[in-house]
């Protein structure tokens, strides 16, 4: 064999090197981005199902708390903005405003014994705190998966196919600083 076939044997064994790696990156990122899909997905569920839940839980304290309007509106006001939310983005802001308005809720419902007694407010209540914390986890699990989809899309080789093939960063589940902040219900 002479140097020219050597050369073109090695640049031939390179190029399928390069073609092969380029194929297995872009699996990769596709699998990560369906991954970060598929934990989004598992939030939606939930945040549906506190969604759902919300118009029972303000029925029954209705009747208990006739002028407790504006804690009321709010807590529908703010379900309402979560239905009405087309991407993760505004699901996501919204969500927020639904964690802010129930503590407001169960803050409020303290003042009310013969609510907190109320059978079907205790499961209802109960129900939205198991839901809660099912969000919780997959919010954990969502950000996770986001973190090392993330990492793949910006990391140096795997950001060259990444930006190759149009993937972009993902946004991370993030707690707002509404939500960080105690809850004061005053009368």
């Amino acid at each position: 064999m002479n140097t020219g076939t050597i050369i073109l044997i090695v640049i031939a064994v390179l190029v399928v090197l390069l073609i092969i790696w380029y194929f297995a990156t872009y699996n990769s990122l596709i699998d990560l981005r369906n991954r970060k899909d598929d934990q989004w997905s598992q939030i939606d569920v939930q945040l549906k199902r506190r969604a759902d839940l919300i118009p029972n839980l303000v029925e029954t304290v209705k009747g208990y708390t006739k002028h407790e309007k504006g804690t009321l509106e709010e807590v529908v006001k703010a379900r309402n903005s979560f239905v009405t939310a087309s991407t993760p983005e505004e699901e996501m802001k919204a969500s927020g405003e639904i964690t802010q308005a129930l503590n407001k809720l169960f803050a409020l419902s303290e003042s009310y014994p013969d609510l907190k007694a109320n059978q079907n407010f205790i499961g209802l209540q109960n129900d939205l705190k198991e839901t809660e914390d099912k969000i919780s986890a997959a919010r954990q699990f969502y950000n996770d998966t986001v973190l090392t989809y993330n990492n793949k899309v910006e990391m140096v080789p795997s950001n060259i196919v990444a930006r190759m093939a149009g993937f972009k960063t993902a946004t991370y589940f993030e707690v707002n600083e509404e939500d960080r902040k105690n809850v004061k219900v005053s009368f």
